[in-house]
C-alpha cells in the first residue's frame, strides 16, 4: 500500500484541535501491522480513570503506554476545594483534594474548582446535580428544599449566617463547614424569636427579610397583615418575616401632646370681629381606635377644636367673653370631650390663649375703659373729700365743747409748724406764741 506524505515523521490531527500526533499511530502497517483505531480505542480506556499519584507510578505507566503527556488534562484539588467533571457539558463525578489527569486530546473535559470555605453550591445546575448524583448526593452535598410556606436559617458551625426565602432549593459542600439548615413554619406565626432577631441584626440582614418595629416607652405598636390588625405591641423591639404576606407596622404616641389652633377670625354675638388662640392638651387612651376608626387622628382633633371654639364665640358677646373667659373654655371643652372621646382621645384642658381686637375696636374699648376708670376715680375722690369733711365736723364739735382738745389741737399746729424752721424766739412765754406774739427766723 502507498504511504501518505509526512514531515519529519509526523502527521496533522483535524484542524479544530490543531494538534501533532506520532506518525506511528496513523501509519498502521508499518509496525507489527496493527490497526490505528484497535490502538486508539485500548489507548482511550486505559486513560479514562486518573492516573495514580506518585511519581513511581506515572512514569510506570508513561514508560507502559507510551502516551504524549500533551494529550492529557492535569488538574490539582486542594485541601479546601471540590471539583466537578464534565464531558461534553456533561456531569461525570465530583474531585475530592488530590491530582488528576485525564486523556483528552479534543477538549471535552472541564473541570470546575470550588472553595468549599464558602460552603454554598455556586453553580447554576443544582437541579441536574441532584438528577445525576442520586441517592450519593447526600455524601457530597447538604441538600436545602423548602416548601412554601418556610423560611430557612442556614447554620455554620452552629451559628446563624444566612435567611433563604420560602420555596429555595439550595445545596452545600460537605467537609470543611459545618451546615445546617432550620426549618420556620410561617404558619406558626410571621413574628421572629428574639435570638433571631439579633443575630439578623448584627448581620446587617433583618431589614432584608424582616419588618423591624421599635416600640419606644409610652408608646404603642399596631401591626397589619395583609391589611388587617394582627396584633398591638407594648415596648420593646420586634420583627415579622415578609415573605408572602404584606406586613405593616405602626407606633403611636400614648404621651401627653399638645395642640393649638391659631388665628381663627370670627364673630362674637353681637357682631364683633376678633382673632381668637385656642391650646388644648391631649392624649390617646385607645390606640387602635384612634388608628382604625378615624382616617387622621390629629386633623380629626384639630376640626373639632375649631368648631368648638367657633360654636361658644358665636353664642356670646365682647362684653361676656371679656368678662368671664373660663366660661368659655368651659364651653370649648364640654364639646370636644364629647366628640372627641369615641375615637380613642381623651382631652385634658383647653384654654383661650388670646383675644386680639381689630384696630379701630381696640381704641374704642380702650377709650371705654378709661372713661369708666375716670368715673370710678372721680367717685372715690369725691366720696373721700366727704368722708374727710364729716371727721373735721366732728372734730370742731369736740373741741367746741372742751378747752382742753383745743389746747392740744393747737399744740399739735404748733409742732408742724416748728418742724420746717431752723430757729424760733419766743417773747412772753407760751402765751405769747399762742396769741402769735412770736418772731421766726429761717
Amino acid at each position: 500500500m502507498s504511504r501518505k506524505s509526512s514531515m519529519d515523521g509526523f502527521t496533522r490531527v483535524p484542524q479544530r484541535q490543531g494538534h501533532l500526533l506520532p506518525r506511528r499511530y496513523t501509519r498502521s502497517w508499518e509496525k507489527n501491522h496493527f490497526s490505528c483505531s484497535s490502538h486508539m480505542r485500548s489507548f482511550t480506556n486505559s486513560m479514562r480513570q486518573p492516573v495514580p499519584r506518585t511519581q513511581a507510578d506515572r512514569n510506570t505507566r508513561a514508560n507502559k503506554e507510551d502516551i504524549p503527556m500533551f494529550w492529557t488534562k492535569r488538574v490539582v484539588i486542594g485541601d479546601g476545594e471540590r471539583g466537578l467533571v464534565y464531558r461534553n457539558r456533561q456531569f461525570e463525578q465530583v474531585l475530592a483534594a488530590g491530582v488528576y489527569r485525564w486523556f483528552d486530546p479534543f477538549g471535552r473535559i472541564e473541570v470546575k474548582t470550588f472553595n468549599i470555605a464558602m460552603p454554598e453550591y455556586a453553580g447554576h445546575d443544582v437541579d441536574a446535580l441532584i438528577a445525576r448524583l442520586g441517592e450519593r448526593l447526600d455524601e457530597v452535598f447538604v441538600r436545602v428544599d423548602l416548601e412554601a410556606d418556610e423560611v430557612g436559617l442556614v447554620m455554620r458551625n452552629g451559628k446563624l449566617e444566612d435567611v433563604l426565602a420560602p420555596g429555595m432549593r439550595r445545596l452545600y459542600w460537605r467537609g470543611l463547614v459545618e451546615v445546617a439548615v432550620e426549618r420556620v413554619s410561617l404558619a406558626d406565626g410571621l413574628e421572629l424569636r428574639a435570638d433571631v432577631l439579633m443575630r439578623l441584626r448584627q448581620l446587617g440582614l433583618l431589614s432584608r427579610v424582616a419588618v423591624a418595629v421599635e416600640v419606644p416607652a409610652e408608646f404603642a405598636g399596631l401591626v397589619f397583615i395583609d391589611g388587617k390588625l394582627a396584633r398591638v405591641l407594648e415596648a420593646g423591639s420586634y420583627a415579622f418575616w415578609n415573605f408572602r404576606k404584606n406586613v405593616v407596622a405602626q407606633t403611636i404616641d400614648l404621651r401627653v401632646q399638645s395642640m393649638e389652633v391659631s388665628g381663627q377670625e370670627l364673630l362674637t354675638r353681637d357682631k364683633v370681629s376678633l382673632r381668637v388662640n385656642l391650646a388644648a392638651s391631649i392624649r390617646i387612651t385607645d390606640p387602635v381606635a384612634a388608628v382604625t376608626r378615624v382616617a387622621k387622628h390629629g386633623d380629626y382633633v384639630y376640626r373639632e377644636l375649631q368648631y368648638g371654639l367657633r360654636k361658644a364665640v358665636a353664642a356670646k358677646t365682647l362684653d361676656e367673653l371679656l368678662g368671664d373667659k373660663a366660661s368659655l373654655d368651659a364651653d370649648i371643652f364640654a364639646y370636644v370631650h364629647g366628640r372627641v372621646g369615641e375615637f380613642g382621645t381623651e382631652v385634658l384642658g383647653v384654654g383661650v390663649k388670646d383675644v386680639i381686637l381689630p384696630g379701630e375696636m381696640k381704641d374704642i374699648l380702650n377709650s371705654v375703659v378709661q372713661a369708666e376708670k375716670s368715673a370710678q376715680a372721680n367717685v372715690i375722690r369725691r366720696r373721700e373729700e366727704a368722708n374727710a369733711t364729716r371727721s373735721l365736723l366732728n372734730t370742731a364739735k369736740l373741741i367746741e365743747g372742751s378747752p382742753v382738745l383745743m389746747r392740744l389741737k393747737e399744740l399739735e399746729a404748733l409742732e408742724k409748724v416748728t418742724e420746717k424752721i431752723g430757729s424760733m424766739t419766743v417773747f412772753g412765754g407760751l402765751d405769747g406764741v399762742v396769741k402769735q406774739l412770736v418772731t421766726m427766723k429761717q
